[in-house]
């Protein structure tokens, strides 16, 4: 299958749109209820049981079936009432933002964490690589960071290495005229989903550069490059020895061919 085509399978998997601004949506969500006064009071312990329930089962069926998979699907998984699901997260949308988000911060602190405790530049990418293939991160992925070098080749990062500033979001505020200066507002929840892209974007940035610096790294090969194998080599397999297995054997083969020879 075709790195194009993939990423067409995860678009269509995606449903876009705005999520709402609720008490658990993707800012703190799930952490606070509104009471009647319309003031925060914690989840009692019960909620809070069957929000973490939710988010478990949103992770597994998305992670299988793609984010196409429908919320009764995860109602069932988690093994509550889907009005259960609706009054955590009013709409699929807001669920989807939430584990997209949070599976691309794993991914990025991930990215982190090969940096910073690996001296070797290929050993790092390698490493970053396998981590976040083992977690299954990699089906997760929004598709605004795999559609990345869909219609620019060179990727996300040219072949110097310099950000895109077209995909990097401006500083966020809004211009008062008569204070004349520059006022926080909120900000979306897409301008989120792209920050946290562009950040994740940037770190996997720094590893690749690092890698082809050294020679170690194939020179064509691009941060979008290294996504897809991430997304790639996390087969959803039945058998979670099978799977373990057929995701190390695919590594390894991808693997081989970034290297530079």
């Amino acid at each position: 299958m075709s790195g194009g085509t993939l990423m067409q399978i995860q678009d269509s998997r995606w449903q876009s749109g705005v999520g709402t601004a609720t008490a658990d949506g993707s800012q703190g969500a799930g952490t606070v209820s509104l009471s009647a006064g319309g003031r925060s009071a914690p989840l009692r312990v019960d909620a809070q049981r069957n929000l973490e329930h939710v988010l478990r089962a949103a992770r597994e069926v998305f992670g299988e079936l793609g984010y196409g998979a429908p919320m009764e699907d995860v109602a069932r998984r988690a093994r509550v009432g889907v009005g259960t699901v609706y009054r955590r997260f009013p709409s699929k949308d807001v669920l989807v933002r939430r584990i997209a988000e949070e599976e691309t911060s794993r991914l990025t602190e991930q990215a982190r964490a090969a940096l910073g405790q690996e001296d070797e530049p290929w050993s790092a990418l390698s490493r970053f690589l396998r981590t976040s293939v083992a977690s299954g991160a990699g089906r997760l992925l929004p598709p605004q960071v795999l559609r990345v070098g869909v219609d620019d080749p060179t990727g996300p990062l040219g072949a110097d290495g310099s950000e895109d500033a077209a995909r990097v979001p401006s500083q966020r505020g809004v211009a008062d005229p008569d204070a004349r200066v520059v006022a926080p507002r909120a900000v979306p929840a897409e301008e989120r989903d792209d920050a946290g892209a562009a950040e994740l974007l940037d770190v996997v940035g720094r590893l690749v550069d690092r890698a082809r610096e050294a020679g170690e790294l194939r020179a064509d090969v691009t941060v979008a490059d290294v996504l897809l194998v991430i997304a790639t080599a996390a087969p959803a397999l039945p058998d979670a020895a099978q799977q373990a297995a057929a995701s190390t054997r695919l590594l390894d083969i991808l693997l081989e061919g970034l290297r530079s020879r």
